[in-house]
């Protein structure tokens, strides 16, 4: 079965939805060009509300290493994501601290994919040029190219994340702004639906 993040949490009520609607993992955003960012401190205790079982994920964008390992440690994520032009010994650095979910773009396939095939502790995410910014990929252009066990992003929602798991298998799907009453605050009915739709398709 496909798993589920819900990204974007900055409240403990958008956390607690998420788990009871059967989110397998919750994104926190510390990228500070981010208009969903979150302090440490709300993702920490969002986090410990809904206990052990969603993974809780920081998501973090061209940032310094410290800054990601300080952050990750006062939010307790389990998990770090990491967007940006990045090294591989950036990814690798983190991945001896946290798994890492490496986030490329389409663009970034044919140079990066292989490096990171295999890796312990590092899975690969697919995502849009601009993230969160809700636009889908083109799915069927991808499916030649879309790596084995990596996570799927950009635009999806409750009314074409089916489709996209049909085209490329994706091992998790990944959502944000689709999921959203308006910017940082989740729409419980579109969360629930996106992750019915994910679960089932």
């Amino acid at each position: 079965m496909t798993r589920v993040k819900v990204c974007g949490i900055t409240s403990v009520n958008d956390a607690v939805l998420s788990a009871e609607a059967g989110a397998d993992a919750l994104g926190f955003i510390f990228a500070p060009v981010s208009r969903r960012l979150v302090s440490p401190a709300v993702a920490r205790q969002a986090g410990l509300s809904v206990g052990p079982g969603p993974a809780r994920v920081g998501v973090f964008m061209n940032q310094a290493l410290d800054e990601v390992l300080r952050t990750a440690e006062a939010a307790r994520v389990s998990a770090v994501q990491v967007h940006g032009p990045v090294s591989s010994l950036y990814v690798q650095a983190i991945s001896g601290y946290y798994p890492v979910l490496r986030v490329l773009r389409p663009a970034d396939l044919a140079a990066e994919a292989d490096v990171w095939t295999d890796v312990p502790g590092v899975t690969l995410m697919l995502d849009a040029p601009e993230p969160g910014g809700g636009i889908p990929l083109d799915w069927a252009a991808l499916k030649a190219a879309f790596p084995s066990g990596a996570w799927l992003a950009g635009g999806l929602g409750p009314a074409n994340v089916a489709e996209a798991i049909r085209h490329l298998r994706p091992a998790g799907v990944d959502a944000v702004s689709r999921l959203e009453a308006q910017a940082g605050v989740k729409d419980p009915a579109a969360v629930q639906a996106f992750i019915r739709a994910a679960k089932t398709a």
